[in-house]
């Protein structure tokens, strides 16, 4: 329980991490563990030498070395509300390799200083502490409502590193249930014709 009861309850309850940590050590001079993410993406190893990593929640996967798992508020009331991630950032920090998860393809950025970028809210995994993470809204009224990108885009202004993911968990949810309820109206149908046909052959005779 890493950081006493206090640490446990905050990476339980705020971060959506697990509350205990699991401490793997290798007795013989050589040793391996794998590990993988709890569904479809890719994982991205950061090297840390005593700075700090902002994530996304659930964003942690494994560490090697000194590593801190604790957590991080959004400096901006608009981040908050709109940010897609909420108020609450893990904060990765020590001396290490960071190991982190997200969904579809992980895109690396680094951003020079006063470089901005927009990104959709949902996509962004992870970023330096040195890069200043605000919120605006999309375009007009129009864009806003028809464009397909919500409302609001995160922008993120350097210097320091970036890292966005292709599809994030929420998505990927969205699109197996869509999938499925087409599936199951595709069934229906074929379902309803097979019994039409029965029908008319029983209605024949």
């Amino acid at each position: 329980m890493t950081g006493g009861l206090l640490g446990g309850l905050k990476r339980k309850l705020l971060a959506g991490e697990s509350f205990f940590l699991t401490f793997f050590t290798c007795a013989a001079p050589q040793g391996r563990v794998a590990f993988a993410g709890p569904y479809p993406g890719k994982i991205i190893s950061v090297p840390l030498n005593g700075q700090a990593l902002l994530c996304q929640k659930d964003a942690f996967l494994c560490a090697i070395g000194d590593i801190d798992v604790d957590i991080a508020f959004t400096k901006r009331l608009g981040a908050g509300f709109f940010g897609g991630e909420g108020f609450i950032l893990e904060k990765l920090h020590g001396t290490g390799t960071v190991f982190g998860h997200a969904g579809g393809t992980i895109v690396p950025f680094e951003l020079a200083a006063g470089e901005k970028l927009k990104v959709d809210t949902g996509c962004l995994v992870a970023f330096d502490p040195t890069v200043d993470y605000d919120i605006v809204r999309v375009g007009g009224i129009k864009t806003s409502l028809f464009g397909g990108e919500g409302l609001f885009l995160a922008v993120m202004t350097g210097p320091g590193r970036v890292w966005l993911q292709t599809l994030p968990f929420s998505r990927l949810a969205d699109r197996i249930h869509g999938a499925y309820k087409s599936d199951q109206g595709e069934v229906k149908r074929d379902l309803g014709g097979a019994l039409g046909k029965l029908g008319n052959l029983i209605g024949g005779d």
